[in-house]
């Protein structure tokens, strides 16, 4: 069968309310939103503490989600966690400046391997606004098309093309 078809099925499972559909769905993408998540924040802790959130929003809103894409709605889903965690906690200051100081005390240091520029890039990434993270992200992590992030973010794709040629030219910049 088909995974577009299993997948088909395991929302309807979803849908009915079957625990084990819902269980399918967190195999499937517990480690790529945990992931996502833990990119954008730099804290384990708090990148499965979203990656709950997320599951628990999708037995919520599963009865909204109308066909398309089911990962780019459940992106948007994680968008938006992500974005109201930022408003609804004043974490965000105390995060980017401890990644700053981090950055700070390596900046001492050359970098010497590949670990230590994947570092230096997860450092850099901390420095952009919360927007322009989320836009590469989308992208380069989670590999979603222009088309999509575009949709997630109900913006015209001009606009997320613009937003996110400005982002990569500054991490550009950044990683010099």
């Amino acid at each position: 069968m088909p995974e577009s078809d299993d997948l088909a099925r395991i929302i309807a499972g979803c849908k009915n309310g079957n625990s084990e559909s819902f269980s399918k769905v967190v195999d499937r993408y517990a480690s790529r939103f945990c992931g996502y998540f833990y990119r954008l924040t730099g804290n384990r802790d708090l990148s499965d503490d979203l990656l709950s959130e997320l599951f628990v929003k999708l037995v919520e809103k599963i009865g909204s989600y109308k066909g398309g894409s089911f990962e780019s709605w459940l992106f948007r889903i994680a968008s938006n966690i992500f974005h109201d965690h930022l408003r609804a906690k004043q974490k965000r200051q105390r995060i980017i400046e401890q990644q700053r100081q981090d950055f700070e005390a390596e900046q001492a240091e050359p970098i010497r391997s590949e670990d230590e520029r994947i570092d230096k890039l997860q450092m850099q990434l901390a420095t952009l606004d919360e927007d322009t993270r989320e836009l590469i992200m989308l992208r380069f992590y989670s590999q979603l098309s222009f088309k999509e992030i575009a949709k997630i973010r109900a913006e015209p794709i001009g606009t997320t093309l613009s937003k996110l040629h400005r982002g990569v030219k500054k991490l550009r910049e950044l990683m010099e």
